[in-house]
């Protein structure tokens, strides 16, 4: 690829990036867009909030349909087993609690600073689609609190958290001094939601539960972003063991399955950027936990978790739990100190270190300058190829003293054209690199040692919460792919849409390996099918495996790419291939030291020769 080619995808670089800066929308349209759009989302929030009511108005029917068997059955539960849903709620500048008195229960949560992709108040979940409560034996009957009546000790259907953390209480009555308590408390500012059991006077009624109480967490998570594939890539339910271990569901199962019997911390049912936590204070005994994929193209997958609480029944007992709704952003996590963060999938070891230590607070302290996070990750990438320069610089070094010691390599192989003297060939190849002073390995060296940036980056964009519905040129949404075309068919491996920065990322990955593997020239015979790889099936694979990646990450590598085509070119114009070439021959006259590796190749041709003697 000659000097004007390289010039000339430049410029058209350059004038795409123009393109897309001159055709915005001017500020006037901006804005007139901007009204469109927020009168659009405040239609979709009445109307969603309208179907909420409608579900609120239908769920306070009475429940007559139970008989008087199926009454009779609850025991001592009986006068809770029927009555008419109220809802309640709790609320602080962050989110919008509902609880129901049906189960006294979490009927839904809205977190207010966040919309979905298309716009609506962003719900976690909603509904009677979610099951939350206490399952055990009471009176030789299995009694699950999830479908009985409880009430509010407060006159106050709204509680809102604004200087102070503020409660409300939901109790199932049992009977005169006999009750459970669902003890809610928020506080202001806070995506944490207190949540307390008390039992009291209820020792012969539930009777011996074996040191446990089973609580019983189904939810169906609604989809809230914009590729669903990706989504469902990302959503999964998580958890901690006591001692610090952290495992999490394989999220790609259509159906996964898992009986943890080790003393849990936390459980979390969570969606790619967002997360429901529930936390013992104390630990859960063990876990039954499931997940199903949903193709209803309104949710995105069933969890359901059975939990065993620690409980003794000794006739007043309390059980304390907190809950977590909210971003699975990490230095929000981080403030909570349970260990949320560790759901964020940034790699594990030295990757993490990378996402945590570094590419996090390079993005918060560039953020306090720049709103628009494409030129965010562009001044990122620039900032990695600056610090990784020296060892860019090295590799190409090396490369080049291999390209001008081909001819000489040539020479050999045609001394040695037989396949039986391979080891020769080896073994004089060997001499003349350690003679001039060239290490083969020199230029794999540095590439492995960046190559742990380069999967961080893998990790990091596609679960960066920072980049979730950020724009930037075509894309409206870098956190998932960007499309150009819609197709009306999908593609097996690609799907149905064209990604531009994809696309662009593949171009620019073929330009590169193709100079890089032209610049190594043919040094070995392993080579014609190297270049191959490296320059056809690599950018190949590349572009059908990121089409329904985030377009964060398409556009990052594309500007690796580009940048190492002008730090390449930069490179060519202060090294010249005669004056290494001379250099190597200066390092030839210098004495030479057998290395081991060549010692032990030395005595392998003597065996091969000796062999060979015997044989004739």
């Amino acid at each position: 690829m000659d000097r004007n080619t390289v010039i000339g995808l430049v410029l058209i670089f350059m004038i795409m990036i123009g393109f897309g800066y001159l055709t915005q929308p001017s500020k006037e349209e901006r804005e007139a867009y901007k009204r469109k759009a927020d009168s659009i989302a405040r239609v979709q929030a009445q109307e969603q909030q309208k179907q909420i009511e409608a579900q609120k108005t239908a769920a306070m029917l009475d429940d007559s349909s139970r008989t008087e068997q199926a009454i009779a059955n609850y025991g001592s539960f009986a006068e809770s087993a029927t009555g008419k849903q109220q809802f309640f709620t709790l609320e602080n500048e962050l989110m919008r609690v509902t609880l129901t008195s049906k189960g006294g229960r979490i009927y839904a949560v809205e977190l207010k600073k966040f919309k979905t992709y298309s716009g609506k108040p962003l719900i976690l979940f909603t509904g009677d689609e979610n099951t939350f409560g206490l399952q055990f034996w009471g009176n030789n009957n299995a009694i699950k609190t999830n479908e009985l009546f409880f009430s509010s000790l407060s006159s106050d259907s709204i509680v809102v958290a604004e200087t102070d953390s503020a409660t409300l209480t939901l109790r199932l009555s049992a009977g005169q001094e006999s009750y459970i308590d669902y003890i809610y408390s928020i506080k202001p500012d806070s995506y944490q939601l207190g949540f307390s059991i008390r039992f009291n006077g209820l020792v012969e009624t539930i009777g011996n539960q074996m040191g446990y109480i089973d609580l019983i967490w189904d939810t169906n998570l609604l989809r809230l972003e914009k590729g669903l594939e990706n989504e469902r890539n990302y959503t999964t339910i998580a958890y901690l063991f006591l001692n610090g271990d952290f495992e999490e569901l394989n999220s790609r199962d259509k159906e996964a399955n898992k009986a943890l019997n080790n003393k849990l911390k936390w459980i979390n049912f969570k969606h790619q950027f967002f997360s429901s936590v529930l936390v013992a204070n104390d630990h859960f005994v063990n876990a039954d936990l499931k997940s199903v994929n949903m193709d209803d193209g309104v949710h995105v997958k069933h969890f359901s978790a059975r939990l065993a609480i620690p409980f003794k029944n000794e006739g007043n007992d309390s059980i304390s739990m907190n809950m977590y709704f909210g971003p699975n952003h990490y230095k929000t996590m981080v403030k909570y100190g349970q260990g949320f963060e560790k759901v964020i999938p940034l790699g594990r070891n030295i990757i993490r270190w990378i996402n945590k230590y570094f590419v996090i607070n390079v993005f918060d302290f560039l953020n306090r300058f720049l709103s628009n996070y494409g030129l965010i990750i562009l001044l990122l990438t620039i900032i990695i190829k600056i610090i990784l320069f020296p060892l860019t610089y090295k590799s190409y070094l090396s490369s080049a003293k291999m390209r001008v010691l081909k001819p000489q390599v040539d020479e050999i192989n045609a001394k040695y054209p037989k396949k039986e003297d391979a080891l020769k060939k080896q073994q004089a190849v060997m001499a003349l690199y350690k003679k001039v002073g060239v290490n083969p390995m020199g230029g794999c060296i540095p590439i492995l040692i960046q190559f742990p940036i380069l999967i961080a980056m893998f990790r990091f964009f596609p679960a960066s919460f920072e980049l979730r519905q950020q724009s930037f040129l075509w894309a409206d949404d870098l956190s998932a792919y960007d499309s150009i075309l819609n197709l009306p068919f999908s593609i097996p491996w690609y799907g149905d849409h064209i990604s531009l920065f994809t696309l662009l990322m593949a171009v620019s990955l073929f330009i590169t390996s193709k100079m890089n593997t032209d610049q190594m020239g043919d040094t070995n015979a392993q080579m014609p099918g190297m270049k191959f790889m490296m320059t056809w099936m690599m950018p190949i694979m590349m572009l059908l495996w990121f089409n329904n990646y985030s377009a964060g990450l398409s556009y990052y590598y594309f500007l690796t790419n580009v940048i190492s085509l002008g730090q390449t070119f930069l490179i060519r114009r202060f090294v010249d291939d005669k004056a290494i070439l001379a250099r190597l021959h200066e390092n030839a006259k210098k004495p030479v030291t057998k290395s081991k590796w060549q010692a032990k190749l030395e005595e392998m041709a003597k065996r091969q020769q000796e062999i060979q003697k015997k044989k004739k």
